[in-house]
């Protein structure tokens, strides 16, 4: 329902915004940029859903050989004490635990190309386990939040487009992401546990985030110990090699248990080009409905006022550049990432809003895109609180961002 309110909303809200500036600014190219942008949303929909179709058979089939080699369920025991408690209505070393378990350590090295068949291979086992088909269960709802908060650990894209720009020392933003990251995902997991009614001072929980909190900061000093030419080196290096061994161990484990290998992965490809369809029509509205939105001019007339009231109220504004990606962030990953490049282009790659563009990038994922990729996937039409525990999140990483950003630079 939230989505459904969401989407109408944009499509009004552009509406009034196109009207007025029509009658007010005499702009009569308004209405025939909000329409081209329909038509450029509904293809770029399609050309993301086609283009995740090779990656989703791939992985998928991947997935599958895991799944027959009794990969996954070892990696479901071994995340089993601490996804028990975040995932208490799933059944003890069932493998969805597994293949959340992948898709969390995908997420966390960067690796999107492999966590999202990863996490939608997740949602299918998980809609197996949902008792009510078309509403999301409270296991989905902490799975997507926790994949909208976007804990990523090694930022490579950020760093790599920082590098692009002529940044002197691209990875400088690198601590602050993690910081930032960190407080969106706490955010999310304690908004859902807090909903869900899970104590989060539970031995196991408690051990997970400060473990997580100290391996970031373990992580960051090392990082800051290393010249910007290693940090991305090294951090391409591990997370590809990672990557490539995965699948060379569930080769093997297949192997293991004599599996024909290759039937097993044409099973799970079969599987993945069916997902890559299905998700077609939630692309497209959602994409459609996004771009009506920033075509219309309803995003910098936000930005403008956002930018006006703090100015009023006598605070610093150095921040109210970055806004632009801030607020473009859960609508659209593409449009953050091209209000990034431009806030690097307009201010200077090491400006202080160049820095906060990108560590705003690197902090959550694009919200309204995982809801509608994920539960789209599986047929969910209920999503409960999903949008607005993820929303949540994002607040908490965009203040973070800003905060950080003023601390570090």
């Amino acid at each position: 329902m939230v989505l459904n309110y969401i989407w109408i909303a944009f499509f009004l809200i552009a509406f009034v915004v196109a009207l007025g500036k029509l009658l007010i600014a005499g702009d009569t190219a308004v209405f025939t940029d909000i329409i081209n942008a329909t038509f450029d949303s509904a293809k770029t929909g399609f050309e993301i859903s086609i283009g995740l179709t090779g990656v989703l058979t791939l992985w998928l089939g991947i997935m599958k050989i895991g799944e027959k080699g009794g990969l996954i369920q070892t990696f479901a025991r071994a995340a089993s004490p601490v996804f028990s408690k975040l995932f208490p209505d799933l059944p003890k070393n069932h493998p969805v635990t597994g293949s959340i378990f992948m898709n969390f350590s995908a997420n966390l090295l960067g690796l999107d190309n492999a966590a999202t068949p990863m996490g939608l291979k997740a949602m299918q086992q998980l809609q197996d386990l949902n008792s009510e088909k078309e509403k999301a269960s409270n296991a989905m709802i902490m799975f997507l939040c926790i994949n909208a908060s976007g804990l990523t650990i090694i930022p490579i894209t950020v760093m790599m487009y920082r590098a692009q720009m002529g940044a002197a020392n691209p990875s400088d933003v690198f601590l602050p992401i993690l910081l930032a990251t960190l407080s969106s995902t706490l955010v999310a997991v304690l908004t859902v546990c807090i909903r869900q009614k899970i104590n989060v001072f539970q031995k196991s929980l408690m051990f997970l985030f400060g473990g997580i909190i100290l391996f970031v900061g373990g992580l960051g000093l090392l990082f800051n110990t290393l010249e910007e030419e290693q940090v991305s080196l090294y951090s391409t290096l591990f997370a590809n090699a990672l990557l490539f061994t995965i699948i060379c161990i569930f080769l093997i484990s297949g192997i293991r248990k004599k599996l024909n290998v290759y039937e097993a992965f044409i099973e799970g490809a079969k599987e993945g080009f069916q997902t890559a369809i299905t998700i077609i029509p939630y692309l497209v509205a959602i994409l459609v409905g996004i771009g009506v939105f920033r075509a219309s001019g309803a995003m910098d007339f936000i930005v403008d006022g956002v930018g006006a009231s703090i100015a009023a109220l006598g605070i610093d504004t150095q921040f109210v550049g970055g806004l632009p990606t801030i607020l473009m962030k859960p609508l659209s990953g593409g449009g953050a990432r091209g209000m990034m490049i431009d806030a690097m282009q307009t201010y200077g790659a090491d400006s202080f809003v160049g820095r906060l563009s990108s560590i705003v990038q690197g902090t959550t994922d694009t919200t309204f895109y995982v809801v509608a990729l994920y539960y789209g996937s599986v047929n969910i039409r209920n999503t409960r609180y999903t949008v607005q525990a993820s929303l949540l999140a994002d607040l908490a990483g965009a203040i973070a961002a800003i905060a950080v950003t003023y601390i570090f630079f």
